[in-house]
C-alpha cells in the first residue's frame, strides 16, 4: 500500500511538473479577482465587454437538469439574403435559425440542454415546412431527451436565440465561438466561406467547393492558416485568425493557472479562438499552445498558455477595433504578448 501511495505521488507531482513547465513560464502570472476557475463572484460588475450575465451562449449540458422552453414551431421556412452572411434560414416569424458546432448532424444529436436550451430555444419539428427552391429531403428531425421533435436541416438540429427580438436579428452570430446562422444547406452562414469558421473541419471540402464556384475559373485560393501573423501599420506584428480577424488578449485572464475572467455576456462580444491544430499556424509561437476547457464547458486556443479572443466590432480582416478596449483588452504579438498594453 505505501508503495503504490507513493508512486501515485510521483506521478501527479510529474502531471504538474509538466504542465508548469507548459503554461508557468508567464511571470506574475497571478489569477484575478473575479476569474472563473470555480465561480465568478456574486455581483461582479459587468465591466468593457466582459459582463457575468446569465446568457452565456454555451451549451455544455450542466445547467439545471430542465430542458428549457417548449419548442415553438417554424411553420413556413424562409431564406433571408443577409448583406454580412449570405442566405439564412428563418422561420415564418423572420427570425433566425442557428446552429450549434458541439452538435452532431450523423447521426443527429443537441449538446444543447437545460440552461443552454433556454438561452438557445429548440425549434420543433412538427409543421415545418421548407423554403422555397430548398430540397425538402435536407429538412428532418431529431427527438430529445425529453420527447421534443426537434427541427433538422442536413441533420444539423436547428434552434432559436432568445436574444434576437425582431426578423433580421442575428444577435447569436459566433456566439462562443460555436454558434451560427444556420444556410438553406445546413452549413454555416457565410459570404464566400468568409465567415464559415472551422465548415472544413465539421462538414468536409464543401463549402471550399462553393467558395470556388463563386469565382471566374482560377480556382480557389489556399485556405489561410488557422493562426498566422499580419503586419498591422500601427501595431507592427500581431496574430490573426483564419478569417484574418484579429486575435486578442484580456488582461483580467490568467495564464497560470490557467483562468478566464470572460464569460456570459461578455463572449458575445469577445467571442473566444476556437482550437486550432499546430500545423495549422504560420509564424505564431508554439510555447504553451494547448487547448484549454473552460468551465463553461467551451473549448478555447492559447499561445503562452493565455486564452484568445477575436471581437464582435471587428467587421473586417484588418480591423483592430478591440485594440485597448477598456484598457484591458488587447491585440497580441506572435509571441503571445499583448501589443501596447503598459508594463
Amino acid at each position: 500500500m505505501k508503495t503504490w501511495r507513493n508512486a501515485s505521488l510521483a506521478l501527479s507531482a510529474a502531471a504538474v511538473l509538466a504542465l508548469t513547465t507548459a503554461c508557468g513560464q508567464e511571470t506574475g502570472a497571478q489569477a484575478p479577482a473575479g476569474s472563473v476557475g470555480a465561480a465568478a463572484p456574486a455581483g461582479a460588475p459587468a465591466e468593457n465587454g466582459a459582463g457575468y450575465g446569465s446568457g452565456t451562449g454555451y451549451g455544455s449540458g450542466a445547467g439545471s437538469g430542465g430542458q428549457g422552453a417548449a419548442a415553438e414551431p417554424a411553420g413556413q421556412l424562409a431564406v433571408w439574403d443577409s448583406k454580412e452572411l449570405g442566405e439564412v434560414v428563418t422561420d415564418s416569424e423572420g427570425l433566425t435559425l442557428y446552429r450549434f458546432d458541439k452538435d452532431t448532424p450523423n447521426p443527429p444529436k443537441s449538446a444543447c440542454e437545460g440552461e443552454c436550451a433556454k438561452t438557445w430555444p429548440v425549434v420543433a419539428a412538427e409543421g415545418a415546412k421548407p423554403p422555397a427552391g430548398v430540397d425538402a429531403s435536407l429538412m428532418g428531425e431529431v427527438t430529445r431527451a425529453d420527447g421534443t421533435r426537434q427541427l433538422t436541416i442536413d441533420g444539423w438540429p436547428m434552434y432559436r436565440y432568445a436574444k434576437d427580438a425582431k426578423p433580421g436579428d442575428v444577435k447569436g452570430q459566433g456566439v462562443g465561438g460555436t454558434w451560427f446562422a444556420a444556410a438553406p444547406d445546413g452549413k454555416k452562414a457565410a459570404l464566400s466561406g468568409g465567415g464559415d469558421e472551422g465548415a472544413a473541419e465539421d462538414e468536409g471540402a464543401g463549402d471550399e467547393g462553393a467558395a470556388g464556384d463563386q469565382g471566374d475559373g482560377g480556382g480557389a485560393p489556399a485556405d489561410p492558416a488557422g493562426l498566422s501573423v499580419r503586419k498591422d501599420p500601427k501595431l507592427g506584428e500581431i496574430v490573426v485568425d483564419k478569417n484574418g480577424m484579429t486575435v486578442y488578449r484580456f488582461e483580467k485572464d490568467s495564464a497560470w493557472p490557467m483562468k478566464t475572467a470572460c464569460t456570459g455576456a461578455c463572449l458575445e462580444k469577445w467571442p473566444v479562438v476556437a482550437p486550432v491544430e499546430k500545423n495549422d499556424t504560420e509564424g505564431v509561437s508554439l510555447k504553451g499552445f494547448v487547448t484549454f476547457d473552460r468551465p463553461d464547458g467551451i473549448r478555447q486556443q492559447t499561445i503562452d498558455c493565455w486564452p484568445l479572443y477575436t471581437f464582435a466590432g471587428d467587421k473586417k480582416p484588418g480591423d483592430t477595433n478591440g485594440q485597448g478596449v477598456g484598457g484591458t483588452w488587447y491585440a497580441i504579438s506572435p509571441a503571445g504578448k499583448m501589443v501596447g498594453a503598459s508594463k
